[in-house]
């Protein structure tokens, strides 16, 4: 089994995983096809949701599917084992799913001040 988190608004990707109400977390099986899904809603007080980096860990999330993020919350996933996957957007499920079937790649492009991402 594998766990993969999104950073979302709804059932669509946030553009950016310091600003997301939720993360969708997808449960994959051997045969790589969802077999569940659940949400994890920070609370209200988590501003930039770097301190839900060490939650996601203990959850069991491997792969976190992100629109965009900063540096410094791609260094803090990737240090507790989590792989980074930016650039993705659309409905999570359809995200997760092109990301099984090979069809998205890390953009490795990182957001360094928020007048450089949309929506900020």
């Amino acid at each position: 089994m594998m766990k993969i988190a999104v950073p979302s608004h709804g059932d669509v990707i946030d553009e950016h995983f310091g600003h997301c109400e939720a993360f969708s977390i997808f449960t994959v099986g051997d045969g790589r096809q969802i077999v569940d899904q659940t949400r994890l809603v920070p609370p209200s007080s988590c501003g930039c949701k770097s301190n839900l980096i060490d939650t996601l860990a203990e959850m069991g999330v491997s792969v976190l599917l992100a629109g965009g993020m900063g540096q410094g919350a791609v260094s803090a996933l990737t240090g507790r084992g989590i792989t980074v996957v930016r650039g993705a957007s659309g409905p999570t499920r359809e995200a997760v799913e092109a990301w099984l079937a090979g069809r998205i790649n890390d953009s490795q492009e990182t957001c360094h001040s928020h007048e450089s991402c949309p929506g900020h």
